[in-house]
């Protein structure tokens, strides 16, 4: 059971990872510009954006309904 949660915990850093790796190479990108290039679900994508916000590493600009997600 607790080998299960170190995977967790892996792919959640992982996750971060890629998304930020991926604002990195694109710039600017909606949730669903994320989903198209990495595959991930879109909850996954939207949690770690949240915590990436929180540690203040991507900007947020909203245009019209959408909101792109960039690096600061």
């Amino acid at each position: 059971m607790e080998n299960k949660k170190r995977k967790n915990v892996k792919n959640k850093s992982n996750i971060n990872e890629i998304i930020f790796s991926s604002l990195k190479k694109n710039g600017g990108m909606t949730i669903t510009d994320i989903v198209k290039k990495t595959k991930l679900s879109r909850s996954a994508i939207r949690t770690s954006l949240a915590k990436l916000e929180g540690a203040e590493r991507v900007s947020i600009k909203k245009i019209g309904m959408a909101k792109v997600y960039s690096l600061k």
